[in-house]
């Protein structure tokens, strides 16, 4: 059903809005997993204040 809608959409608006939301998700799968990376630093180095801040920000990207 819904493939349907998007058969009706400009070929080049659909192409737009595929590329951004790729871009969308690639962007947010780079800032988590830098955040996690950042995590397990902050996890080795005992730094709680660290930990808490990026489990927020970890939060939001997710």
């Amino acid at each position: 059903m819904l493939n349907n809608g998007i058969n009706n959409i400009d070929p080049g608006l659909r192409d737009q809005m595929l590329a951004e939301l790729f871009l969308d998700q690639t962007m947010n799968d780079f800032k988590r997993n830098k955040i996690l990376k950042e995590i397990d630093q902050s996890l080795k180095n005992k730094d709680k204040q660290a930990f808490l801040r990026l489990t927020e920000e970890l939060k939001s990207v997710s």
